[in-house]
């Protein structure tokens, strides 16, 4: 009995050792392919950052993710939560400075208002909580003024569109409906006065007419992956929508996968490629694992913090 304590002991211990002092360094990126994009269109390699959670003694955080401009992005979309501490703006830009002159677009999230606070980390594995009784204490003016510098286009509740390789594209966004800051009817405001035409293709629609190849590629943007947000998305007309939030469930259990996604959406969908449908519709929806986590729970076991580099052909 005392040895199998012993052992049992020896290895939570080097759990806990893996999942703080390693495996949260262990950045990757993981990449997707997406068929979505007209008939001969030339491909389009889009990066996707999200929860960062950045504190500014991050080095190699903000090292990785300034090489990563080395992929040569088309476009880059950034997922939301990329503060994680109250001094964090400086190093943020200094991280997405190589990205400058890269068309972007950003959304959100929480830790993009509110600082991070210590909490019981096993609440984290109950029912999310969307309520916050703090006043914002992060400049989420500076970050929005920033990452438009760098010239990103703010998605929170907003819509707007680019053309990459001869291809357009167009964006729809939301604020994070984890603190409930997604406005659907503003969203809609915003693609309408953006020139957007109204969803129309369904499943019934023929892949070959020219309708279809001749519709912009519509994608969809949101930080938190709950329900009705992804299915305000859906219904807008995107063929692919981008999220965050989920960590990817942070621990996963090997073989059985994340025991959480902190809001609604299927623990299956934590983390990478799935597809979200309806009845008539269905977008592609990549969830990336994130970057960081809070610094009051810097653990990740079987989930290595990642980017995500999804080819668009």
């Amino acid at each position: 009995m005392n040895r199998a304590v012993k052992v049992l002991g020896a290895a939570a211990l080097g759990a806990l050792a893996w999942g703080t002092l390693v495996e949260p360094r262990l950045f990757t990126v993981r990449r997707h392919t997406l068929p979505i994009m007209p008939h001969n269109a030339a491909p389009v390699r889009v990066l996707q950052l999200s929860d960062l959670h950045l504190a500014p003694w991050q080095h190699r955080k903000i090292a990785w993710v300034r090489q990563l401009a080395e992929l040569r992005p088309d476009f880059v979309i950034l997922t939301g939560d990329l503060m994680g501490h109250l001094e964090a703006h400086d190093a943020l830009m200094y991280a997405l400075e190589p990205f400058r002159g890269t068309p972007g677009v950003f959304v959100h999230g929480s830790n993009d208002y509110y600082g991070p606070i210590a909490k019981n980390p096993f609440k984290y594995l109950t029912a999310p909580s969307r309520l916050s009784t703090r006043h914002p204490d992060l400049d989420n003016a500076a970050l929005t003024a920033g990452l438009r510098e760098l010239g990103f286009a703010d998605l929170n509740n907003a819509a707007t569109t680019l053309t990459v390789g001869g291809t357009p594209f167009e964006f729809v966004g939301l604020g994070d409906p984890h603190i409930r800051y997604d406005d659907p009817a503003t969203m809609h405001a915003a693609m309408a006065a953006a020139g957007m035409a109204a969803a129309g293709v369904t499943a019934g629609d023929t892949a070959g007419s020219h309708e279809v190849q001749d519709r912009p590629v519509r994608l969809g943007v949101v930080h938190a992956p709950y329900q009705s947000a992804l299915n305000t998305l859906l219904s807008a007309g995107a063929s692919a929508i981008f999220a965050g939030h989920t960590h990817g469930g942070q621990v996963r259990v090997p073989g059985i996968g994340a025991l959480t996604s902190n809001c609604d959406l299927p623990v299956g969908q934590a983390r990478g490629l799935s597809v979200w449908y309806d009845a008539e519709r269905a977008a592609y929806l990549n969830v990336s694992a994130g970057l960081g986590g809070s610094i009051y729970a810097p653990v990740r076991f079987a989930c290595r913090p990642e980017a995500s580099l999804l080819t668009l052909e």
